[in-house]
């Protein structure tokens, strides 16, 4: 029998499949959040340089193919949101006001990624600087399209379950909205910081303005909002597992990028934190 205590979430649909990725979901994104706190980064972004510097990877770089940084995001993000959008082309797929908002933010997330990618020439939404190992991509890209057709599989299954006593669907909605727009002002912040040149050879300088006055990673604090957004809508045990494996995740980065910033810049403000402002 379902738990009382969880009155907020459908029961467990049965099917193995989903109970597995639950698990395997949540324990894989914590465990990569413990790996960014060792020190052991996802090959991307500006710790592409890190990562790039010790010996076993430069071996890896040297017999795997690169990609611009820009060109790598387009590939990890893509085929999500082919998946989130074609589910509506897929009969009996999104049956429901809750199905239907579900795809329908998950392609949204993922579309404000890709327009963040191809317009970044125009609107500077993204500067990429270096590279990103194809394989790097593709493991973003799995993990990313397996994650959004799995919870929108889960979401499918919960037809004619219970429903959970404690409808979150609507607030769900406005969480992930509030996500996806903190997200995107601080990216959009974060590619200002080289708009004018200056900062270390990378081009990186202190981030200012909106929460960067409290937190090194405001854009990944909206980014765990926005996934648990998605968990509200969803309200399913698969889509929980996800928003809590992705907030430890880049809970682990955003230390790991506090770090960083200390280790670049002499006086970095203790008051600063790392993901949640005056806590973490």
């Amino acid at each position: 029998m379902w738990p009382s205590w969880l009155p907020f979430l459908y029961p467990p649909p049965a099917s193995a499949f989903v109970t597995a990725m639950s698990a395997v979901s949540l324990v894989s994104l914590a465990n990569g959040g413990l790996s960014e706190l060792r020190g052991e980064h996802m090959a991307y972004s500006k710790f592409w340089h890190v990562v790039a510097a010790s010996g076993k990877q430069q071996r890896q770089q040297r017999g795997g193919t690169v990609l611009p940084s820009r060109d790598g995001m387009l590939v990890a993000y893509a085929p999500a949101f082919v998946a989130a959008a074609a589910s509506f082309a897929v009969p009996g797929a999104v049956e429901g006001a809750r199905a239907q908002l579900l795809s329908a933010a998950l392609a949204g997330h993922f579309l404000k990624r890709l327009l963040e990618c191809s317009v970044s020439q125009v609107l500077f939404v993204h500067r990429y600087s270096g590279n990103m190992p194809l394989a790097t991509a593709v493991t973003i890209s799995s993990s990313y399209l397996l994650s959004t057709a799995t919870m929108i599989y889960a979401q499918h299954l919960s037809r004619g379950l219970p429903d959970p006593p404690v409808d979150l669907l609507y607030p769900g909605v406005l969480v992930f909205a509030i996500g996806l727009a903190g997200n995107f002002y601080h990216h959009y912040l974060l590619s200002r910081l080289r708009a004018d040149g200056g900062g270390d050879d990378k081009g990186y300088k202190m981030p200012r303005g909106g929460m960067f006055e409290l937190v090194t990673c405001p854009h990944y604090l909206f980014e765990i909002i926005g996934f648990f957004g998605f968990a509200m809508i969803a309200q399913t045990v698969y889509a929980l597992a996800v928003a809590s494996g992705t907030a430890a995740y880049l809970a682990g980065r955003s230390c790991a990028t506090r770090r960083w910033y200390e280790s670049k810049f002499e006086g970095f403000p203790e008051r600063i934190k790392a993901l949640v402002p005056y806590v973490l």
